[in-house]
């Protein structure tokens, strides 16, 4: 039989650990990260008008950025003071504990590129686009659209294109990470 753990007021506040608290923040960053990139974005994209969408995702992201921003500086100065050699051997990244630290270090990079570079400048171009429409009486993508809407067309596609590659990383760094903590744990020496 296995062990029986009896549930009283200590045990409960024996919850709240850094272990405890790691693991939730990780899970946090990871279910919104996939939530937000392959379900959330899909269903408004296809439920919503575009303009609508549009500025649905002005308004998400920078939220989404801001949590990611935090809970992955957050995971990495955990994971930091539990293995504090990993600056020892930072120069090494195939050495484990080392290789959490740039997976979590790319994720806070992509994302705060997100938020701070690409993803007002994708903004900004969506909403000039926005007003061109307007202007022209074209959608974007009509035939015999001006030069100005050709050129902010391929600069809303390259900046779209970078946003979700750094995101995409990030999602691969966070499952990397997920399944680095699920067979080796977090806890530190």
């Amino acid at each position: 039989m296995a062990k029986v753990n009896v549930i009283t007021f200590t045990t409960l506040t024996n919850l709240i650990s850094l272990d405890g608290l790691y693991l939730i923040g990780y899970a946090w960053l990871f279910g919104m990260s996939i939530w937000i990139s392959f379900f959330g974005g899909v269903i408004a994209y296809k439920t919503l008008p575009r303009h609508q969408f549009g500025a649905l995702q002005h308004k998400t992201f920078p939220i989404y950025f801001v949590l990611s921003i935090f809970l992955s500086s957050s995971l990495l100065a955990i994971w930091i003071l539990k293995h504090p050699d990993v600056l020892v051997y930072l120069a090494r990244p195939n050495v484990g504990d080392v290789a959490q630290v740039y997976a979590l270090g790319s994720v806070l990079s992509s994302q705060a590129l997100n938020y701070f570079v690409i993803g007002p400048l994708t903004s900004q171009t969506m909403f000039k686009r926005h007003r061109l429409e307007k202007e022209e009486g074209k959608l974007y993508n009509e035939a015999g659209v001006s030069a100005d809407m050709k050129a902010l067309n391929r600069r809303f596609g390259m900046l779209h294109g970078i946003s979700s590659l750094a995101n995409l990383s990030a999602v691969i760094a966070l499952g990397f990470h997920g399944l680095w903590i699920g067979n080796v744990g977090v806890q530190g020496y």
